[in-house]
This record gives structure tokens, C-alpha cells and sequence, in this order.
């Protein structure tokens, strides 16, 4: 069914109503070295705008706070109409420990310096953005609840961290009586699946949306990757191409040129570009709530928009399934046996040894 983006989607267990796909501003600003300028930003925020696209993401220290700036500026005069999602954790201070973290002094110090940079005075969604091992999950709680009774922000959320963590967080916020968490991002694609084992039926399980970034899978998933990028010599650096910080990263290999090779077949078959199938795929899985777009042009974002009209056949769906499909693992590929399923049936005497 051809969806739009006014087609709001509500995330999690709360009533707040989003946009199917979420705008990603990881590309405003050119700080780090590739990105959109302020005009370009500009035309890609007015574009989502105008289609009826409400839910944006960002994070403190996206582009060295040139992202949260440059959308303060462009949410002025219609804020309350908007979703804005910032994420706090990452250091925003080189030399200063307590400038990133999840405890409550980076949380506190951090949303005031979004709520500057934003110029607003309240987040809709604020993501704890990177697990730290070390934070006692009390302490993050407590702290998102306080900024929520505050008023500063209205929702929590939590990216990148380990299912468990994240269920017992949601558990103890229930029992509490503590504004729960209403989002999961994690990055997620027909490359990157492992949020299927354990991630993404967690987030289903605890009433959590899933928000998947990297739907594209760094651009791998769009085709401008061949086997000749197997074998470039150049690696990422300061004044390095994103397609050379991709390769240095380990996301163009041969099996996910294999994957992008039926993503192309697909969009083929259906008259449509190799990125709008990728999206669609993650945009259609089941607890998939918002994938983010992070187009820098907007030619980009209009191809990726184009996303919300596509259709596949089941055989189609299957392909696709197939040719990214990643094992489970223990216990899940186990108790999903012929073999385990026929005992539980009782179907299998069980032999007891001694």
C-alpha cells in the first residue's frame, strides 16, 4: 500500500504521531568535511516540510552542533508542528570526561546546550545516543525523568545499547513509575540484520518504535559501489570522500555487493531506483516505526521519498529476504528447529540419561 508522509505512524506505546520516514540532519552542516551548506540544508528540511514530514533527528554534537543550529534556525516559526529528536552522550568537549557519558551531568549539561542550539525550550524526543558500560541505569532514569517533569523533554529514548540493558531500563521505569522509553534507533538494513535476533523483537516485546539509521547501509544499498571498490587504494582520512571513509570502514564487501546486486534487480523489475527498494524493505519490516533518511541533496531525497510508493510481490520480498538473511544464533536458530519444535509438540519421546 503507497504510504505518504503525513501517513503518521505512532511510535512506540506513546500517542505521539510521526512520519513514516524521519529526516536525518547528521548531513547538516559541512564541519566534518562532506554534508549539505546551510542553503542546501534549507531546501532539503523545506522539502520534507512540504510533503507533510513532522519527525526530524539529530543528535548534540552532529556536525559539531552545526545540525541542531541550522535546524533552530529553520524551525522557527512552525516548531510546535514539528518532532525534533536529539540524542545526548557523545563528548562534546575534547578534555572534559563529564562532557560526554550518560550520567546525569552530561544529561543535564547536554540538554541545555541542545535546548540552545535548537533554540527551543523542549525536545520532543531525546535518545540516550551510545551505551557507556558504566552508568548505573538508575541514574539515566531518574535523570530523563526529572528533564521530563521538568518539562524540557516529553520523551526518552535509547540508541545503540544491548537488548537486555534495555528491557530491564524499560522494566524498572515501569515499575518505578518513570517516564518509559518510547523509541529504539538501531542501525538496520538488508546488510546489517543482527537487530533481528534479539533487538528488534525486544523493542516489539516492550512496546518500544524502532527507528533504524543507515537504511542504505552507507550508501552501499544505492548502487554507487562496484567490485573495482574492492580493491581501492585510498583510505579515509580528514579531506577524504564519504564513499572512502565507507570503504575504510569494512561496509563494501563482497557479500554486500551481492546483496546490492539483487537490490538492483528488484528496482529493475519495478521501475525504480535501487535506494527507494532498500528503504522500502526496512520501511515495511515488522516494529519498524521510522527508517532515517540522511539524503545531502535534494535530488537525494526526493529519489528516497519515492521509497513510500513502492510495492514488492511476495517473490520479490522473498529474494530480498533471502539475499541478506543473517543467522540468529543460540538459542533462536535451536529452539526454531524441526527437531526441538517436534518435542515441545510431543512428537519425540525424550530419552532421560542418568
Amino acid at each position: 500500500m503507497s504510504l505518504t508522509l503525513d501517513t503518521y505512524r505512532l511510535l512506540g506505546r506513546s500517542g505521539l504521531r510521526v512520519s513514516p520516514l524521519a529526516l536525518g540532519a547528521a548531513t547538516f552542516g559541512t564541519d566534518w568535511g562532506w554534508g549539505a551548506e546551510q542553503d542546501e540544508a534549507r531546501k532539503l528540511f523545506d522539502l520534507y516540510v512540504e510533503r507533510g514530514g513532522n519527525f526530524i533527528d539529530t543528535a548534540s554534537t552532529y556536525t559539531d552542533g552545526s545540525s541542531e543550529r541550522l535546524i533552530g534556525e529553520f524551525t522557527r516559526d512552525q516548531r510546535e508542528s514539528l518532532v525534533l529528536a536529539t540524542k545526548y552522550t557523545t563528548l562534546r568537549r575534547p578534555g572534559d570526561p563529564n562532557s560526554g557519558g550518560s550520567h546525569r551531568k552530561s544529561l543535564f549539561a547536554s540538554v541545555e546546550a541542545s535546548l540552545r542550539q535548537l533554540n527551543t525550550d523542549y525536545i520532543d524526543l531525546l535518545y540516550l545516543h551510545v551505551w557507556d558500560f558504566t552508568t548505573p541505569v538508575e541514574e539515566i532514569l531518574r535523570g530523563m525523568d526529572d528533564l521530563v517533569r521538568q518539562g524540557k523533554i516529553l520523551y526518552v529514548a535509547i540508541c545503540n545499547a544491548p537488548a537486555w540493558q534495555v528491557s530491564r531500563m524499560q522494566t524498572i521505569a515501569d515499575l518505578r513509575g518513570w517516564s518509559p522509553l518510547v523509541a529504539l534507533q538501531i542501525e538496520y538494513s538488508l546488510i546489517e540484520r543482527a537487530g533481528e535476533r534479539d533487538l528488534i523483537p525486544m523493542a516489539r516485546e516492550m512496546g518500544l518504535g524502532v527507528v533504524p539509521y543507515s537504511p542504505l547501509a552507507g550508501g552501499v544499498l544505492t548502487g554507487k559501489y562496484s567490485r573495482d571498490d574492492l580493491t581501492a587504494t585510498d583510505i579515509a582520512s580528514d579531506d577524504s570522500d564519504r564513499k572512502s571513509f565507507n570503504r575504510a570502514l569494512g561496509t563494501v564487501t563482497e557479500r554486500n555487493l551481492d546483496i546490492a546486486d539483487v537490490v538492483k534487480e528488484v528496482a529493475t523489475e519495478l521501475g525504480r531506483t535501487p535506494a527507494q527498494v532498500g528503504l522500502a524493505w526496512t520501511l515495511r519490516r515488522p516494529g519498524v516505526t521510522a527508517p532515517i533518511i540522511g539524503a545531502r541533496t535534494p535530488a537525494q531525497l526526493e529519489d528516497n521519498l519515492g521509497a513510500l510508493e513502492v510495492g514488492f510481490t511476495a517473490a520479490q520480498l522473498a529474494r530480498l529476504d533471502e539475499a541478506g538473511a543473517t543467522g540468529l544464533g543460540y538459542p533462536h536458530d535451536m529452539l526454531a528447529s524441526d527437531h526441538i519444535r517436534r518435542i515441545m509438540a510431543g512428537d519425540m519421546r525424550i530419552e532421560t540419561r542418568r
